[in-house]
């Protein structure tokens, strides 16, 4: 054990701070009362450094307050714990550093490890592992995960296709319920998200405070992107996930929701109402998430537009969908797969084309009586789908992009119509999870959009690899759901 010398005007109690990073520590007192303390100027090692070298920690206080343990969130190999004695109305003679186990960690006594879907390398068959359930910090709520959705990002990191961090956890649409709040968390989330309820986890979970978040486009935040999409990690550039076997750390594709549990920061997250489903709704967090991001945000769909919709799998319905309940007049769906393009008119399509049978591009003209659509919406990543959107729209409509395509893939597109004629051409990943995700929840609540008929598969926990393979098949109409509970 290790003590470090701390003056006693170096501790005061304090309230309503929550900057974790700073240094506060969090603790039950003797009757279970809540307190604080903050933490500053330690010197040798910094409290930084202390953080760091505290990973995964449990923090125990003595003195005057009785004998506390608030669980703090981080990652490494080795836990760690941090002793505070003789605290005495503000003041601390010492702090103290010393290693702990890592299985001490658990849930209300049960068990500290749970299973997730591990992706190792491009096109190596998926493995189920075992984990140390990971522990949410500050503004982070942990999650019993219950279903998770199956989506072609996640089959695009899977075939190389998207390059990210490995090895992962995929899987990045859930519902399920909060367990656990990370110590800290501000009292208006505890208060939001209380202990038992049912949720539902956007895959672009923003920060909240960066520039973007700041103006509400969430969409676009800077931490997401810089942190998770970059390096697979949250937002402190830590995962918050471990191997049970050896400690080491591996990386989150969003939250890595392909799990027996995951960490969610809290603004990725919205309350499901308990009339809701857990597995139909997974696909909330995505396929409809992104869906309603390129139709509201992107295109800003009216009444009575004209849409076509290029790829119609599990987002490329749900545009579908969106379209219908948003009033427009025609919308056209076009897909290769007559299997796919029968289920699209149930999903609200008016007419559909067979790219493979027919010229989609002449069709679409041909339905709209030679103009071309007001929006189309690419929801494959092709090239060849790009050029199809593109040319699909009228002079002055908007032809949106949402298929993530190989990252060596290069769209082509008419400069001098694009200028000449006002075409817009618009990238859109997804919806903001702040304002969206409860407006989307409220469309399935409400029955405008119809979660039924836009899952059409359903597989184990186990069977998480077999979903996967069926989806690069094309053998998957619609969306497909892991079923974790």
């Amino acid at each position: 054990m290790h003590s470090f010398p701390l003056m006693e005007h170096h501790i005061k109690s304090i309230s309503g701070d929550t900057e974790a990073y700073n240094g506060m520590l969090a603790w039950a007192g003797p009757d279970g009362e809540m307190s604080q303390i903050w933490l500053s100027n330690i010197v040798a090692p910094s409290w930084r450094n202390l953080l760091k070298l505290s990973i995964r920690s449990t923090y125990s206080l003595s003195g005057s307050v009785g004998h506390a343990i608030a669980a703090s969130a981080g990652g490494g190999d080795v836990d760690s714990s941090i002793t505070v004695g003789s605290v005495v109305k503000g003041g601390a003679k010492s702090i103290s550093y010393s290693n702990a186990s890592a299985s001490s960690y658990n849930l209300s006594g049960g068990s500290s490890y749970m299973r997730g879907v591990m992706f190792t390398h491009p096109n190596h068959p998926l493995t189920i592992e075992d984990f140390h359930i990971p522990r949410p910090k500050a503004n982070e709520i942990l999650i019993k995960t219950r279903a998770c959705g199956v989506c072609h990002s996640d089959l695009h990191v899977i075939k190389g296709e998207l390059p990210f961090a490995s090895p992962c956890v995929i899987g990045h649409e859930i519902t399920g319920e909060v367990v656990e709040h990370g110590p800290l968390t501000d009292n208006k989330i505890v208060k939001r998200f209380p202990i038992g309820s049912h949720v539902v986890g956007a895959f672009i979970m923003p920060c909240g405070s960066c520039s973007f978040c700041s103006k509400g486009q969430d969409d676009l935040c800077e931490d997401f992107f810089a942190f998770n999409r970059a390096k697979g990690t949250l937002y402190d550039g830590e995962t918050r996930l471990f191997l049970r076997s050896n400690g080491k750390p591996v990386y989150m594709y969003s939250m890595g929701g392909l799990a027996e549990y995951c960490v969610v920061p809290a603004h990725g997250l919205a309350i499901l109402p308990d009339i809701l489903p857990y597995t139909e709704s997974a696909i909330l967090g995505c396929a409809v998430f992104t869906a309603y991001g390129a139709m509201v945000h992107a295109a800003g769909i009216c009444g009575g537009d004209s849409v076509a919709v290029i790829g119609i799998g599990g987002v490329g319905s749900s545009c579908l969908q969106i379209a219908r309940s948003f009033g427009a007049s025609v919308i056209v769906a076009v897909d290769i797969s007559n299997e796919k393009l029968q289920k699209a008119m149930a999903a609200g399509a008016t007419h559909t084309v067979n790219a493979q049978q027919e010229d989609a591009v002449e069709k679409i003209k041909e339905i709209t009586g030679g103009f071309g659509v007001d929006i189309a919406v690419e929801a494959l990543g092709k090239p060849r789908t790009f050029l199809q959107c593109t040319q699909s729209v009228r002079d002055g409509g908007k032809a949106v992009m949402i298929g993530l395509a190989d990252s060596r893939a290069r769209g082509e597109v008419d400069i001098n119509r694009l200028v000449r004629r006002q075409v817009k051409i618009i990238g859109s990943y997804g919806a903001r999870a702040r304002q969206d995700l409860p407006k989307i929840i409220k469309l399935a609540e409400t029955g405008a959009f119809n979660l039924t008929e836009a899952v059409s598969r359903k597989y184990r926990f186990e069977e998480a690899g077999k979903a996967y393979e069926d989806l690069d098949r094309g053998s998957i109409l619609g969306r497909a759901v892991v079923d974790i509970a």
